[in-house]
């Protein structure tokens, strides 16, 4: 049965770039093919470019975004440590969730959502942290925080600390530069900014964290040294660890082609014209926007539902009568909220035009 086609321009996932929905058709491959090795090297160096890292450890994962993160505590974390964790958000909390799973002390750093992080404050929660960890774009609630002086505070403050970040709605939207912000861990998804389907989580592990990693981590499928071997190679070869979603992969490559061809900046410029297209005409219809000004995310705006009307109705009535899909909020504010994305292939004025029309005539019954 064939399904209905949708304007997906929710929190993810988002419609796919046409290249990575063409690059699922190429013929399939073994994932020990020589072909195949050839392509994955490719894409782990694409994606190195999109991340702004030279780490030779940076792969896409089997699984969605949250396999990312539980690669990155699982891989770090033994019983005791200490992980100062910012939270202002839903996935911030997530990550505390995950590492005290892994044995870690969590020192978590509660801001409120809709607010970037503080960075004085998640320094000053611990005087000698193993980890510290916060969201770059907040998946919840649309904000995006300074990773940049969270990394060089944290040299100078606790130069031993691991620093983590989650960049799943950030990674192919918005500049990233993991070596010059000194992050050692970051993961990401495909299904957002990326603009392929879900089921890769792309993941970068520094030198720093690998000559401390956990060499026989709880989790034997996210052993980064058993993946490594296989991604990397070493004297005897590659080594098989698990069957590599191979389509996925090509999928991937795909996409990174296209950001590539199109370049970096450009694909963060469009992201940037489309999200301020999208706020300047919601602030113009007469509501308010959640997230702090300044730190809002272009691809993910948060708005706030007016009190007299029915946040669930406008989202049934804007995905059955236009095919478009917005998100609900998440928390307590899943239904004083809505999250509209405008990531990857729908980072484009025509889609803001589409949802502000759309939602305009809903909102006008």
């Amino acid at each position: 049965m064939a399904l209905t086609e949708r304007t997906l321009l929710g929190p993810g996932p988002s419609n796919p770039y046409p290249e990575a929905t063409a690059g699922l058709s190429a013929p399939l491959l073994g994932h020990l093919d020589p072909e195949f090795i050839g392509l994955l090297e490719r894409t782990c160096d694409r994606l190195r470019a999109v991340w702004g890292t030279a780490n030779p450890l940076t792969l896409p994962l089997s699984g969605t975004g949250s396999i990312g993160m539980e690669a990155a505590f699982a891989n770090t974390v033994r019983r005791g440590d200490v992980a100062v964790i910012a939270v202002n958000g839903l996935f911030g909390a997530r990550m505390c969730e995950v590492a005290a799973r892994y044995g870690a002390e969590v020192v978590r750093v509660d801001h409120a959502w809709g607010e970037p992080v503080d960075v004085e404050r998640v320094l000053a929660a611990h005087p000698a942290p193993a980890i510290v960890a916060a969201v770059h774009a907040e998946t919840s609630t649309g904000v995006r925080s300074d990773i940049a002086a969270l990394g060089a505070a944290l040299r100078e403050r606790s130069p031993e600390a691991l620093l983590l970040a989650d960049c799943v709605t950030s990674l192919g939207g918005t500049e990233i530069a993991l070596d010059a912000w000194g992050v050692d861990i970051a993961y990401s998804g495909t299904q957002k900014c990326l603009g392929v389907a879900p089921g890769l989580a792309p993941f970068s592990f520094s030198e720093r964290a690998w000559q401390r990693r956990v060499t026989a981590p709880p989790i034997w499928y996210l052993d980064l040294g058993l993946l490594g071997a296989y991604v990397r190679g070493g004297p005897g070869g590659r080594t098989y660890h698990h069957t590599a979603p191979v389509a996925m992969i090509a999928s991937l490559d795909a996409a990174l082609e296209r950001i590539a061809e199109e370049g970096v900046d450009a694909v963060a410029e469009r992201h940037r014209a489309a999200g301020r297209r999208l706020q300047e005409g919601l602030v113009e219809m007469g509501l308010e926007l959640f997230a702090a000004e300044g730190h809002r995310l272009p691809q993910l705006t948060t708005v706030r539902v007016p009190g007299d009307v029915d946040s669930a109705k406008v989202r049934e009535q804007l995905l059955t009568e236009y095919g478009i899909e917005i998100g609900a909020g998440a928390g307590e504010y899943a239904s004083s909220v809505w999250r509209i994305g405008l990531m990857g292939h729908n980072a484009r004025m025509d889609r803001a035009e589409l949802v502000l029309g759309a939602l305009r005539r809903v909102l006008r019954r």
